[in-house]
């Protein structure tokens, strides 16, 4: 839900994401190469695991890019009005911190 506080200016980090997922599928494929010539089986297959994950996540970023921006309501659309399914707060009570019911104390 739109509220009006979102920054006008707001990016998506796609970009850095997919420099660093590059960076990632490069070393863990010299780290696979490198720890399976080495005879680490241990560690190639630990790397061979991250190569996946890099590259799953480098597919999905590259997916996220091709897919071009989506719909971003502009400055002349106004913001939504506020959900009022709370009651108002009243004054002196701090919002986020429910109060805790008294403790009932059972004396025999």
């Amino acid at each position: 839900m739109r509220t009006g506080s979102e920054p006008t200016t707001a990016r998506s980090a796609l970009r850095a994401r997919l420099w660093l997922s590059v960076w990632g599928f490069a070393w863990t494929v010299f780290g696979t190469v490198a720890f399976a010539l080495t005879g680490r089986t241990g560690w190639a297959v630990a790397c061979a695991v991250l190569w996946l994950v890099v590259t799953v996540d480098l597919v999905l970023v590259l997916r996220h890019l091709r897919q071009g921006p989506h719909y971003q309501p502009g400055r002349d659309v106004p913001p939504y009005e506020p959900a009022h399914d709370e009651p108002p707060l009243r004054p002196g009570r701090r919002r986020g911190f429910p109060r805790l019911p008294a403790p009932r104390h059972h004396h025999p």
